[in-house]
């Protein structure tokens, strides 16, 4: 599967963006997918992950009540909906999906297959 992340931007405090991770090449639907970010210097860290097929959601402790992964099998998309932004959201956000379910998802060398990252800035 071939993956392509879209829908960052420049946004302020406070507001939302809509991520979304199309699919080509295979169906998402059959993956598990996640989402992580990254900043200059830093590792890619874990933001959110769907597992498959029983559709479990896990997101990361600093995310969690304002970010929620979700999906449209008829687009063959992933989405991230983020809600009130912080200026430490700021970062590259990538997709990812991987067959086989892992219980150490959380770590970013476990997920096989990558899209390009798309960059959100929440700047006042």
């Amino acid at each position: 599967v071939q993956l392509q992340a879209s829908g960052g931007g420049v946004v302020q405090p406070g507001a939302s963006l809509k991520l979304t991770c199309a699919a080509s090449q295979g169906t998402l639907s059959q993956y598990n997918v996640a989402w992580f970010r990254q900043t200059p210097g830093k590792e890619r860290e874990f933001v959110a992950a769907k597992r498959r097929p029983n559709g479990a959601t896990y997101y990361s402790d600093s995310v969690k009540g304002r970010f929620t992964i979700s999906s449209d099998n008829a687009r063959n998309s992933e989405y991230l909906q983020m809600n009130s932004l912080k200026p430490e959201d700021t970062a590259v956000y990538f997709c990812a999906t991987r067959a086989v379910w892992n219980v150490q998802y959380y770590y970013a060398q476990w997920w096989t297959a990558w899209g390009q990252g798309t960059l959100v800035t929440v700047s006042s």
